[in-house]
């Protein structure tokens, strides 16, 4: 056997071997304790009817004072060889007679032995003995005790033997499950070493549309399995050597070595850039979106086309005839493809269908989604119009499309009836619910069936992607590979994978930014705080989902609980404003001004207020000073896809200090460990870790920030959009490939 496997063997080996000796040393002793009293008892026994038989022949022997014929009586019941001696004891006390073996040190004992506690065994300087004294009577009147005197030395000889064979039972016992365990951990580790050598060939794992030839036993660690080979095998086609840097240039190595240089085209409801008319003036804005801040840095790495609604006040104003402008303003990289919509469409396809009806719906933030037929027409009237748009700007009949979210559910399956060898990607960036939740919705048929159109089609969590699954099996026929994660209908197969998106990676204004000092001293002075004030932060939409009243509650709380934290702390709450058209969201902003406002009114002090409510608009690099100035950033989500805020401050914060609260309901919560993870809704323990937060020592805040920025480092948003982009061009060839038997059989 090769030493590895002999390593490998010893692992199963060496705790069984430690377990049965630590066993058979537990059970030596007790076995002896066990031997000694049956071997007592049988004594005591013995020793009974041998004093019941001498009873009358002795008494009668004493009345007459015969001492030759007393002396033989006992000579000759001593010829049993485990009787060694007797002795008789008259009244006072006095050893009137014995036999020669009777040990001079013994005496006439004070206790009979039939008194309860009294130990009849008794060491001596020849072996233990076994000692017991019965009465003597003549005509009813006690005459003196009878002694007799066992050996037990045949005791410890079969104690001794029995310790030997019990020392080689527990030998052997471990010989046999040894050589059982080994056996089965050999065939077991053949069968595994099987399916992975098949997963690695392709057989399942990484072919996402053929059956894995698995072992039953080995199904729970497919999924795991699948995830890392296909990471590994990536790193292995991608890499010339053993370490990957993701960034742009690489993202662009990939797209030249696997997809040809493909140009992508990404489809999203929200634009990267927004022009905006400013009296004279049109301005760029980059619009407060998780999506943007994540896909942007994709599309200037990758070149392509991005479609997306125009939305700004001067959009029209500065495409050509054809909707296109060249992004970014300062170095274009990539095309803007904007199309437009009437207040009437929007209304219908995104304030109405998308996030009155898919935003709660999905999101189960206790807000009761809303359908509305006429708000349906137009969601499928403008999918079909994107469809047509990714038509005109597919500069070959096989492009690479991204469809972003949920605006677009219907958008792949129209995209595969026109461009049907599209390899098409869809991102879910919102969770998925529960079959019973998503079936709410009258027409969760037809955006299932919109969705499969999709090759690959990628959440956040594994969560989300099992929710999916057991959505479509309950809502369509198809079927359903759950070991390869794929779905077949009308002749399409659709990978389900989750892909957990992050951000760029380092940041654009990594060389230019100031320095944590300085960006703490900026931000304390604007608010008129002293430099050893403590800051807590939270950056979000003003949407009913973040759970930023249950954060201001837990701000309450915790100044309750402990009130000399007054005038020593403040809560900075930047809430970018957000579909104010609705009624629910203007509701909403109104609920988050006046909670600040009351509890302002309750804690304040001269000057110092707890809460600064910043309702406006920030641009990335002014949120990101801020992130480098608190102490504590907070992100309480009710429920969330993935939160890319979590990650932006751990990758802000190249000092390694700072605190991350963070929902348990977030899926960055799935990868960001070290954050102190808090159930929103417990408003006590968000604030007893906003608390802890503030006063972790800095070795502890290193520890954590340090370990999250190595994650969100290794796993940034070029090695998310590699990871889906890898598996869209295997599959590209794969297809591909088959074309090519097809057409020569």
């Amino acid at each position: 056997m090769p030493f590895r496997s002999l390593r490998l063997s010893l692992r199963f080996i060496l705790p069984l071997v430690v377990a049965l000796t630590l066993l058979a040393y537990a059970v030596v002793p007790l076995v002896d304790q066990l031997t000694l009293h049956w071997f007592v008892r049988d004594m005591d026994i013995r020793s009974r009817l041998i004093a019941n038989t001498l009873q009358e022949p002795l008494a009668e022997l004493l009345r007459q004072g015969n001492k030759a014929r007393i002396n033989a009586l006992l000579l000759r019941v001593i010829q049993d060889e485990r009787l060694m001696a007797l002795g008789f004891c008259s009244g006072n006390g006095k050893l009137l007679y014995r036999t020669p073996n009777f040990p001079e040190s013994l005496g006439c004992p004070s206790e009979p032995s039939q008194k309860k506690g009294t130990n009849p065994v008794q060491r001596l300087t020849k072996g233990a003995v076994h000692v017991a004294l019965y009465p003597v009577e003549q005509e009813g009147v006690q005459s003196g005790s009878l002694i007799l005197v066992h050996d037990m030395s045949f005791v410890e000889r079969r104690s001794a033997d029995t310790r030997k064979y019990i020392i080689m039972f527990f030998i052997l016992l471990g010989v046999v499950i040894s050589g059982i365990t080994v056996f089965v951990a050999y065939l077991s580790w053949r069968g595994w070493m099987a399916g992975v050598r098949a997963m690695l060939r392709g057989e399942g794992i990484l072919k996402p549309f053929a059956r894995p030839a698995v072992a039953s036993e080995m199904q729970p660690l497919v999924g795991d399995l699948r995830t890392l080979l296909r990471t590994l095998d990536f790193e292995r086609r991608f890499a010339d050597d053993a370490t990957i840097t993701w960034s742009p240039d690489s993202l662009r190595k990939l797209l030249h070595r696997q997809l040809a240089g493909e140009r992508i085209i990404v489809v999203s409801n929200r634009e990267p850039y927004i022009h905006i008319k400013n009296s004279e003036r049109i301005e760029v804005h980059r619009p407060a979106s998780g999506l943007v801040t994540a896909v942007e840095p994709v599309m200037r790495a990758c070149s392509g086309t991005w479609i997306a609604h125009g939305s700004g006040s001067a959009d029209r104003e500065t495409v050509d005839r054809h909707d296109r402008v060249q992004v970014p303003p300062e170095q274009p990289e990539y095309t803007l493809r904007r199309f437009w919509l009437t207040r009437e469409e929007e209304n219908g396809y995104y304030f109405g269908f998308a996030n009155e009806g898919l935003w709660p719906l999905c999101h189960i933030a206790h807000v009761r989604p809303i359908f509305r037929s006429s708000d349906w027409k137009q969601y499928t009237a403008i999918n079909q119009r994107v469809a047509d748009a990714v038509t005109e700007e597919a500069a070959s009949d096989d492009p690479v499309v991204l469809v972003q979210d949920y605006h677009f559910a219907l958008l792949p399956k129209m995209i595969r009836k026109t461009l049907p060898k599209a390899t098409i990607i869809t991102f879910w960036h919102i969770p998925w619910p529960n079959p019973e939740s998503f079936g709410i919705c009258p027409w969760h048929e037809e955006l299932l069936k919109g969705l499969l159109g999709s090759t690959i089609l990628g959440f956040h969590t594994p969560f989300h992607c099992k929710n999916f699954l057991e959505t479509v099996d309950r809502c369509l026929e198809t079927r359903i590979d759950h070991e390869s994660s794929t779905i077949s209908r009308d002749g399409n197969l659709t990978m389900v994978e989750s892909y957990p998106i992050s951000i760029q990676w380092p940041s654009p204004w990594q060389e230019t930014q100031p320095t944590v000092l300085e960006c703490r001293n900026a931000v304390r002075s604007s608010l008129g705080l002293a430099a050893d004030h403590l800051i807590g932060l939270g950056v979000d939409r003003q949407d009913y989902t973040k759970g930023i009243l249950e954060r201001f509650r837990a701000v309450e709380s915790m100044l309750k609980r402990h009130p000399e934290m007054a005038g020593r702390f403040t809560f900075i709450q930047i809430a970018a404003p957000t579909r104010s058209v609705l009624e629910d969201y203007r509701a909403f902003e109104d609920q988050v001004r006046d909670l600040a406002a009351r509890i302002n009114g309750r804690f304040s002090t001269g000057s110092w207020q707890p809460i600064c409510l910043k309702a406006e608009y920030h641009d990335p690099e002014e949120v990101n000073r801020y992130y480098r100035a608190a102490d504590v950033c907070m992100v309480t989500s009710l429920h969330d896809g993935m939160n890319l805020v979590a990650k932006e401050f751990v990758a802000a914060r190249d000092d390694e200090q700072g605190v991350l609260v963070l929902s348990r309901f977030t899926g960055a919560a799935h990868e960001l460990h070290e954050a102190l993870i808090v159930n929103p809704y417990h408003i006590e323990q968000t604030a007893d870790a906003l608390y802890q937060a503030l006063y972790m020592p800095d070795f502890e805040q290193r520890e954590r920030m340090s370990s999250m920025r190595t994650l969100v480092r290794d796993f940034n948003i070029y090695r998310w959009a590699g990871r889906m982009l890898l598996d869209a061009a295997r599959i590209r060839q794969r297809e591909k490939l088959a074309m090519r038997i097809n057409h020569s059989s």
